[in-house]
């Protein structure tokens, strides 16, 4: 009993030294001068044409501490009144005490926060200085910024889809770095879009795969059972026809589905009304489908649907729009959840039109029709 005794005393008296070092280790390190930032302009204009140019410079004071540490510091962006809940962050060196911004830097950190493009938003701006798991912060400054709409292809998540089929799209047969994509619009490891496939009538022609990061490491394909489950290195995908096919991946779930949705305009301001539909062609120079001359009146709507049917439409967000000749739009499809009720397209103007319909990357489909 004696010598259960003791060692109950050891193993309480080591734990009670180990909490006392914890409560050492989270008090050791505090602030005896807390940081402040200040910035040489309090409104910027971005620009995507000046995408690498510098926009605005910060200069800070570092925080110092009682003891010597080696901190990470980043200036930390929020939009005004949110309290920092979805921040963004450029890094900055710890030996800097000053810093640069450049136009792409700044317009990354606005999209990612939720700032609104192509109006002034009221952001606030904080240097964060971060020692092992302790972050410290400075005064806050305020800042006005009108972002732009950043390219949708540099900003969103994306997979690539090289295959046999590529070459005659406007890509490379075969070629991760030249392929059709894939985009997560939600960021969520789930990816969407469009590939144009020619012709399916070869044994290898068709076939493609899903790869990540441009390259072939890591690529999937079917997993063997032809049942919508990929597998790393797993075999290549026929397509079963020729056509437009709209493709959906879960990357992690390792699944996908392949579904054909040709599409083409109808409406009562299409010579043909609500009885067909003009079918756009794919233009491989353009990577666009295209409809080179169409008479539309102004006294009617149109549509997109795919397949001459109305399960799949392309169509805008929440409510009839009325188009801009040379004026490209950002367009929506049914099939994703993006739009609201059942709305069409129109034109003030009476004539020959252009319809190009751009559905390369599925983070931002593009309409855009010109007068002839």
């Amino acid at each position: 009993m004696k010598n259960l005794f003791k060692i109950l005393a050891l193993v309480f008296t080591g734990l009670l030294i180990f909490s006392c070092e914890k409560d050492e280790d989270q008090a050791v390190i505090n602030e005896t001068s807390v940081g402040k930032i200040t910035a040489d302009k309090s409104a910027i204009i971005l620009n995507e044409l000046n995408a690498n140019d510098p926009v605005i410079t910060f200069t800070w004071t570092k925080p110092i501490f009682n003891i010597a540490v080696v901190p990470n510091q980043k200036v930390e962006f929020g939009i005004k009144g949110d309290n920092f809940k979805k921040s963004a962050t450029i890094d900055f060196s710890n030996d800097l005490v000053t810093g640069t911004a450049t136009h792409a830097a700044i317009n990354a950190a606005m999209f990612n926060i939720g700032a609104k493009p192509d109006i002034v938003n009221d952001i606030e701006v904080r240097l964060k200085t971060s020692v092992g798991s302790a972050v410290f912060y400075s005064n806050i400054i305020a800042l006005k910024v009108t972002p732009y709409t950043p390219n949708p292809d540099l900003v969103y998540p994306k997979i690539n889809v090289p295959g046999s089929y590529a070459g005659a799209a406007g890509y490379a047969n075969w070629a991760p770095d030249n392929s059709p994509n894939l985009f997560s619009p939600e960021k969520n490891d789930k990816y969407r879009g469009f590939i144009w496939i020619n012709t399916v009538t070869g044994d290898e022609d068709g076939k493609y795969k899903f790869s990540i990061n441009q390259d072939w490491p890591g690529n999937k394909g079917d997993d063997g059972t032809l049942s919508g489950k990929l597998k790393l290195d797993g075999d290549n995908i026929k397509a079963p026809a020729a056509g437009t096919y709209y493709i959906k991946v879960d990357w992690a779930a390792n699944t996908y589905s392949s579904v054909l949705a040709n599409f083409g305009v109808i409406g009562d301001a299409t010579p043909t009304g609500w009885n067909s539909d003009t079918d756009f062609v794919y233009n491989p120079s353009t990577k666009t489908y295209v409809i080179n001359s169409i008479a539309l009146s102004n006294a009617g709507s149109f549509k997109f649907r795919a397949n001459d049917d109305w399960t799949f439409k392309i169509q805008p967000k929440n409510a009839d729009e009325t188009l801009i000749s040379g004026k490209g739009v950002q367009t929506y499809f049914n099939a994703e959840g993006t739009v609201t009720d059942d709305h069409g397209y129109k034109v003030s103007e009476a004539g020959n039109y252009k319809i190009e319909l751009d559905l390369h990357n599925s983070a931002y489909y593009k309409l855009t029709i010109t007068k002839l």
